[in-house]
C-alpha cells in the first residue's frame, strides 16, 4: 500500500502546526499528517482547496497545483497537466469551485498522489469528506 493510502492522506499533505479535524493521535510518518480516517484525509484536501481558491485567489488548475506541489520537489507541469486532463479544463482556464467540480479535483489529486490505489476510496467517503467541511 503507498504511504498516502496507509497514512489515510491521499494528498500526502506535509506535517506542520495546523491540528487537522481526524488526525490520528499518533503520528507516525515523520513528513506526513496520518489520519484517523480516510474521509479525513479527503477533507483536508478539500478543505486546502477551498483555502487556496478563497484567500489566494487561485482559480486555475495550474494556479492550484503549482501551489500544492511547488517545483522544488515536483514535476509540477506534468502535474498539473494531468489534473487537468483528468478534469476535462484547460490548465490556464477558470474553474469554478462548485460540489462537483471541488471533489473530481480532489480525486485527481489523489490519483497523481497515490496512483491506481486511489481509485480504492469510495464516492460515499468523499461525500463524507464534503460534508465536513
Amino acid at each position: 500500500m503507498v504511504r498516502g493510502m496507509r497514512n489515510n492522506n491521499p494528498g500526502n499533505i506535509d506535517r506542520n502546526a495546523t491540528k487537522w479535524l481526524g488526525m490520528a493521535d499518533e503520528q507516525t510518518d515523520t513528513r506526513f499528517i496520518v489520519f484517523k480516517e480516510m474521509k479525513y484525509g479527503c477533507r483536508a484536501i478539500l478543505k486546502l482547496l477551498s483555502t487556496y481558491y478563497t484567500k489566494y485567489h487561485l482559480h486555475t488548475v495550474k494556479e492550484i497545483i503549482s501551489r500544492w506541489a511547488p517545483s522544488n520537489e515536483n514535476d509540477t507541469s506534468a502535474y498539473y497537466k494531468k489534473v487537468a486532463k483528468d478534469l476535462g479544463v484547460n490548465p490556464e482556464a477558470d474553474i469554478s469551485l462548485s460540489k462537483e467540480i471541488h471533489i473530481a479535483l480532489g480525486k485527481a489529486i489523489t490519483m497523481y498522489e497515490c496512483g491506481s490505489e486511489a481509485k480504492n476510496i469510495s464516492a460515499s467517503t468523499w461525500e463524507e469528506a464534503y460534508n465536513l467541511l
